[in-house]
C-alpha cells in the first residue's frame, strides 16, 4: 500500500505537535520545517481539524494544537480518514466497475482484507508511540 503525500504530511504534523504539546504551530512554521508549500499544508491542517484531531485559532497568537491526547489518536484511524478518497484499486471506488474481471474476480476480497489488516496493524499504535522531538541545538 502506498500513502499519498497528503497523508504523509498529516502524520508528520501530528507527530511534530505531539512532541511539543504545550504550544501552537502555525502553518507557515510547519511548512518551512517540512519544506512543503504552505497551501498544501494548510489543506492538511484543515482536514485534520475537520476530523477533530487538531484545534485551530486564527490571528495573532493563533495556530494549531492537538485536540486530543496523543494516546487517544490511533494511527490507522488517521490514515483511514486521510486516505478515504483514495481507492486502493479502481473497483473499490464508488461505481467502479470498469474492470472486465469484476464479475469473477478473486483478488478484490484479498485486497480488501490486506487493506483492513494494514489499518488494524497501524491501530495497534497511537500517536504517542511516534512522538517526534527535534534535536536541541
Amino acid at each position: 500500500m502506498r500513502l499519498t503525500s497528503f497523508t504523509d504530511f498529516g502524520l508528520r504534523v501530528l507527530m511534530r505537535m505531539a512532541g511539543s504539546p504545550d504550544r501552537a504551530f502555525t502553518t507557515a512554521e510547519l511548512a518551512d520545517e517540512f519544506r512543503v508549500s504552505r497551501n498544501h499544508l494548510a489543506k492538511v491542517i484543515s482536514s485534520l481539524s475537520g476530523a477533530g484531531y487538531l484545534e485551530t485559532r486564527r490571528g495573532g497568537g493563533g495556530g494549531a494544537t492537538l485536540a486530543r491526547r496523543p494516546e487517544d489518536i490511533r494511527l490507522g484511524d488517521v490514515v483511514a480518514y486521510l486516505e478515504a478518497d483514495q481507492a486502493l484499486v479502481e473497483c473499490f471506488q464508488p461505481g467502479g466497475a470498469a474492470c472486465t474481471l469484476t464479475p469473477h474476480c478473486r483478488l478484490k476480497a484479498r485486497l480488501a482484507g490486506a487493506e483492513a489488516a494494514f489499518l488494524a496493524d497501524l491501530n495497534r499504535s497511537s500517536l504517542a508511540d511516534c512522538v517526534y522531538r527535534p534535536q536541541q541545538a
